[in-house]
């Protein structure tokens, strides 16, 4: 049986809980969570609207829905610098966004379910549409970086005052209230 993956999400945006699939970003221990036709269907399945499975990735498109995190990333930050992303950027983000998205349907049970020609192509169509509408709003000035020490993730900051501080509470915020508690102890 194989394993299932997993992968973080609640960073408030979907194109920041894809970015989120380099895991450790910036550090020497970075992991890629998107390495096979498998993880990245996994993702889909998780993340997105529709299921989809390995054999619905297309050849090629581990290594394409990898550069578009990249590029995401890369176009986050330089909206959070108030700079021009690159053009290379900008042509993967939007050539992204330019492909079908899933369709809604009502379901005989009287629920939704979506539907795509290509289900991958069509999540990572709506990651890209995301990150676009996410560069172009006032809601990029609440894109934080994690204070953990390892982490490296990206959250959008919903909370009243804007003060949050890590991607989440239970993890990394966690994580670092049990650290000052042991500073404390040992001091």
């Amino acid at each position: 049986m194989p394993t299932t993956l997993r992968f973080r999400q609640g960073s408030g945006r979907l194109c920041l809980d894809f970015a989120r699939t380099l895991r450790l970003r910036g550090t020497p221990g970075a992991v890629e969570e998107l390495p096979d036709a498998e993880a990245l269907a996994a993702w889909v399945r998780q993340c997105g609207p529709c299921p989809a499975g390995p054999g619905d990735v297309a050849p090629g498109l581990v290594r394409a829905a990898q550069e578009l995190r990249e590029a995401v990333h890369r176009l986050i930050a330089a909206a959070r610098t108030g700079t021009a992303p690159d053009a290379r950027t900008r042509a993967l983000v939007n050539e992204a966004a330019a492909h079908p998205v899933p369709v809604p349907a009502l379901a005989a049970s009287g629920g939704l379910a979506w539907h795509a020609g290509d289900p991958v192509r069509a999540t990572l169509s709506l990651v890209a549409r995301d990150a676009l509408d996410l560069v172009t709003s006032p809601a990029v000035g609440r894109v934080r970086d994690c204070a953990g020490t390892a982490c490296g993730a990206l959250f959008l900051d919903t909370s009243r005052p804007g003060t949050r501080r890590w991607c989440s509470m239970g993890t990394c915020g966690n994580r670092a209230k049990k650290a000052a508690l042991r500073r404390r102890a040992a001091g």
